[in-house]
This record gives structure tokens, sequence and C-alpha cells, in this order.
């Protein structure tokens, strides 16, 4: 099989290149975004066809770097996209951000099956990206540890399902009260318990922001209100998310917290196939727990629920203010809770645009958006 990974260089990407090496599959397309370093290992350990470097200014060192391979590199968000709709067997989508967007599209018009990892691509376009996808006959595999339990357990009754539980860790600052939250660092607020993430992403699991994204997501990909996914605090891991049916059975996906699994599930469905991923000892591990996430310290996830209902300029907004001060609080230009904060006054104020948006109107208000919050923070 031919593999393309957009976000080759990220955690997810790093991950996925092993899984499809250790599948004997042909890695034919790959793209990154700034680390040329590491684009340029990948290239010559994987010699794919065709690489993209978001930055042209990257890609044009990188050419010169591998000019004596035969891949042929493509430059800034043009040269991603083609990466992403180059036919192929499975496009793996890892790129973290709105960036991510144009990539899935792009992936979903060539008619190749989509193993989808980057949130963005729902937040901001699940309206748009969810119909595309129809109109193509292209199944979204879910690759989020959460959206790959719940696919798999509602496998043969999806209509069934009454309720879906998100599991969370619960990040970095679980039991934390608001006042201890006010000058917390962020080498502090990258301490993830259970998982090895971009520093982006566990920001986002530390204000639970990325948990509200996981609801947006199982609310377009299984067809669900927000109303009907709940979240529960877990913080072994262990439990990657559950689905309640009509009879109330719950069923549940259970593994050690390793990407590779929902991964080589997305690249092998139906199919299950010997993983790397060391067996589950619940012996070992004697407990497992939960717990309700406290709404009042983190409102993140209920904030995303509002957008949600809101319609698909709230949820733009909320994405794009999130990007924009969780790269703020990173850089040291405003505090852990001010990024809760901003997304709060962002779905406040967001304008209405029109009833169903193309890519250039999401694109659009995205960037002003942005450009809103930099300036008021």
């Amino acid at each position: 099989m031919q593999y393309t990974i957009l976000g080759a260089t990220g955690s997810i990407g790093i991950q996925a290149l092993d899984v499809v090496e250790r599948l004997g599959g042909e890695v034919l397309a790959i793209t990154g975004n700034t680390n040329a370093a590491l684009m340029e290992a990948q290239i010559r350990r994987h010699q794919p066809k065709y690489a993209a470097m978001a930055d042209e200014a990257i890609a044009k060192r990188l050419r010169v770097a591998v000019a004596d391979t035969p891949c042929e590199v493509l430059g800034g968000e043009d040269g991603v996209a083609r990466c992403a709709e180059i036919p192929c067997d499975m496009t793996l989508n890892a790129i973290v951000g709105i960036a991510g967007l144009r990539p899935t599209l792009a992936a979903i018009e060539a008619g190749n099956k989509l193993a989808l990892a980057n949130k963005e691509s729902l937040v901001a376009g699940g309206a748009l990206v969810m119909e595309r996808a129809k109109a193509r006959g292209i199944d979204i595999l879910p690759v989020d540890s959460e959206h790959s339990a719940i696919f798999q357990a509602i496998q043969g009754s999806p209509r069934a399902v009454k309720r879906l539980i998100l599991t969370a860790s619960g990040g970095a600052f679980f039991g934390k009260t608001l006042e201890e939250l006010r000058g917390v660092t962020i080498q502090q607020a990258l301490k993830h318990p259970s998982w090895s993430m971009g520093a982006k992403i566990t920001i986002d699991s530390a204000t639970m922001m990325n948990k509200g994204f996981e609801v947006i997501e199982a609310a377009w990909l299984f067809r669900l209100p927000p109303a009907q996914i709940d979240v529960l605090i877990h913080r072994q891991s262990i439990v990657h998310s559950l689905a309640e049916f009509t009879d109330h059975s719950v069923l549940a996906q259970l593994g050690n917290p390793d990407m590779r699994l929902p991964i080589q599930y997305a690249f092998t469905y139906p199919a299950r196939m010997q993983a790397i991923v060391p067996p589950l000892d619940l012996a070992q591990i004697g407990a497992l727990t939960f717990e309700p996430p406290d709404d009042a310290v983190f409102p993140a996830v209920n904030l995303c629920r509002k957008a949600f209902e809101m319609g698909w300029e709230a949820t733009v907004a909320l994405n794009a203010a999130n990007e924009a001060a969780n790269e703020m609080f990173r850089a040291g230009e405003c505090g852990f809770l001010d990024i809760v904060q901003t997304n709060e006054e962002a779905v406040a104020r967001v304008p209405r645009v029109c009833e169903s948006p193309c890519l250039g109107d999401i694109l659009e208000l995205d960037a002003a958006v942005r450009m809103a919050v930099r300036g008021h923070c």
C-alpha cells in the first residue's frame, strides 16, 4: 500500500511512519512545517517520491539538501495541498491547526481514503468536510485515540448508540483551583500525565480545550448532538472512550496509551494486525478511576458545546482564538487562564456570515479572529 503522511515531522506523523514501515508499506509523500533536518532524515529513510514544507524558504533549502535523492520537494501551502491530492491508498492528516483543513479537503477530492488526526478540520470545517466526504463516498477513519475507541466500540450497532463518553486524562492541572492556575508556567502546563504530544496539543489538554474540540469532532463523525456526548476524567488513560447503547449496554476500548495502536487500526481497517504496542496488563494497573470534570474551573468543554450549537462561525472563531491564545501563552505573552477567556470572548462577538461556508469563508473568518485576538491581548 502507498501512504501519504501529512505532518510527518510531528508526534503523530513520526509514529505513523513507524507503523507504515512495520506494515511493509510504501511512503509516497510526506509533509512538514519547519523541521528541515528531520524531514531530510525521513526522506532518506523512507524514500518518498514527494515531500513538501509549509515554509517556502525552508523548502528551498531542503530541495538543495536532498538533491541527490529522487524526491521532488514542494513548498508552501500549495505544495502541502498538492501532496494531499496525490492519489494513494491512504492519506493520514496529522497537521496541527487550521492549516490541516485545506489538505483534508484536497485528499477527499482526490478520492483518497482518509485517516484523520487533524482536529481542526472538523472543528472549523465540519459541515464542509462531511458534505464533501459524503459526495465523494469517502469514509473518514478517526485517529484520535478517543474517536478510534468509539469507532471500534460501535461496529455493528451504529444506529443503536444512545450516548458517547469521551475519556480525558485531565491534563497537567487536574484537581487544581482557579486560584492555583493563575500563575502556572509553560513548563508546568507541558507536563502531561500520560501522553507524549506536541506543545500545542499538550497545552490544549491542560485547558481542556482539546477535549472540547473532541466533543465537536465526535458530533460530526458520529452524527450525535453534543448533549449526547459526555466527558469523564480517567487519569490512567487506559479506557480510551465508551459508547452507551439504547439497551444501556456500554462498550469501551482499552489499551496502553500509545498512538501507534489507533494509527495502525485506521491503516488496516477492517482487519486487525499484530502491533508493536505492548499488551495491556490490567492486573498490573490494578485500578481504573473515573470522575466528572470540574466545569467551573475548566469551562472549555461546555464552551465548545455552545459554539457547536451556534453554528460554523462560532466554531471557526473558537478554534482561531484558541490557536492564537495558545501560541501567545507559549511565547509568554498571556497567562494560562487568558486562553479560555479569550476563546469565550471570540465566540461571544462572532458575526453571522452565511449559511453554508466555502473554504474561503472559513479561512477569512479565521484570519480576522486571529488578528483581533493578537491586537486585543
